[in-house]
C-alpha cells in the first residue's frame, strides 16, 4: 500500500508541476501599438487561467476515475463469500494518505486563486492613455456618448490600438454590459456608476450583449463593438459631430420658427 501512495504523490505531482508551468508566461502584459507605455492588458491571463482550469480538473476527473476503476477491479466480490480484510496502515502512511492528496489539490487551487488575484490588480489599472465614453443602458438599448458629445446606439466605434474605457450607469434596471471577445463584463444599474475597460487592437466587429436577465426583451439587447483604423475612425468622428450639430441647430431653428 505503501509504494501505491508513493507513485500516486509522485504522478501526481508531477502531472500538476508541468500542467501549471506548461502554459505560463506572463499573460497581463501586452504591447502597444501607438509606441507609447506598454498595455496590461488581463484578456491574455483569462485564457490562460481558463485554460489551467479545465486542465486541472480533467487531469484529476480522469486520475479519480482510473483510481475507482482499479478499486472496483482489485476488490471485486469473488465466488464462495470470500471475507476481504483489509491491510493494516502505520499511522505515518494514514496520515499521508489524507494529509499528501489534499495538500497537492490545495496548491493547485492556490495556484489558479492567486494568479486570478493578480489578473484583478491588472484589471483595475486602466491606461492613462485611452478613450472614455459614457454609457446608459436601458430596456433594452446600449447608449454611448464620446467626449465630444457625439451619441450612439448599440454600435460602439472605437479606433484600433487604444484602450477603452467606459463609464456606465442604467436608467431603469440592472444590466450587464458583456464583450466576450474582450473577455469583459460589469454590471450597470441606476444609481451608482461602474467602469469596464478594454484593448482593441485590431479592426473587427465584436458581439456585445446584455449578461443579466433585465426584461421580457432581454435576447434582444445586443450590439457591437466596431474597431476601426485610426484615420477611419478620427474621420467619422469629425463627420459624425458636424452633422449631430447641424441636427441640432435644425431643430433649435424649428422651433424657433
Amino acid at each position: 500500500m505503501n509504494s501505491i501512495l508513493k507513485r500516486l504523490v509522485a504522478g501526481s505531482t508531477g502531472l500538476l508541476s508541468g500542467i501549471a508551468w506548461a502554459g505560463y508566461g506572463d499573460p497581463a502584459t501586452a504591447g502597444n501599438a501607438t509606441g507609447g507605455a506598454p498595455i496590461h492588458d488581463p484578456a491574455g491571463g483569462w485564457d490562460f487561467l481558463w485554460r489551467e482550469v479545465i486542465i486541472d480538473i480533467s487531469a484529476i476527473g480522469i486520475a479519480f476515475a482510473l483510481l475507482t476503476a482499479w478499486f472496483i477491479w482489485r476488490y471485486r466480490r469473488r465466488p464462495g463469500n470470500e471475507v476481504g480484510h483489509a491491510p493494516r496502515l502505520s499511522p505515518g502512511a494514514a496520515v499521508a494518505w489524507v494529509v499528501l492528496p489534499t495538500f497537492i489539490f490545495l496548491s493547485d487551487d492556490l495556484f489558479i486563486a492567486a494568479n486570478g488575484w493578480q489578473l484583478w490588480n491588472a484589471y483595475r489599472q486602466v491606461p492613462a492613455d485611452r478613450l472614455e465614453v459614457e454609457m446608459e443602458s436601458g430596456m433594452y438599448s446600449w447608449d454611448y456618448t464620446y467626449p465630444n458629445g457625439v451619441k450612439a446606439q448599440n454600435d460602439l466605434r472605437v479606433p484600433a490600438g487604444k484602450p477603452v474605457m467606459l463609464r456606465m450607469h442604467s436608467r431603469d434596471t440592472l444590466h450587464s454590459h458583456f464583450i466576450p471577445d474582450f473577455r469583459v463584463k460589469e454590471d450597470s444599474m441606476p444609481g451608482r456608476v461602474t467602469y469596464l475597460w478594454f484593448y482593441p487592437k485590431a479592426p473587427g466587429r465584436h458581439l456585445v450583449t446584455c449578461a443579466e436577465y433585465c426584461g421580457v426583451m432581454h435576447s434582444y439587447m445586443v450590439g457591437r463593438v466596431i474597431v476601426m483604423p485610426p484615420a477611419e475612425f478620427q474621420a467619422w468622428y469629425q463627420q459624425e459631430s458636424a452633422s449631430q450639430d447641424h441636427a441640432k441647430a435644425a431643430a433649435a431653428d424649428g422651433k424657433a420658427g
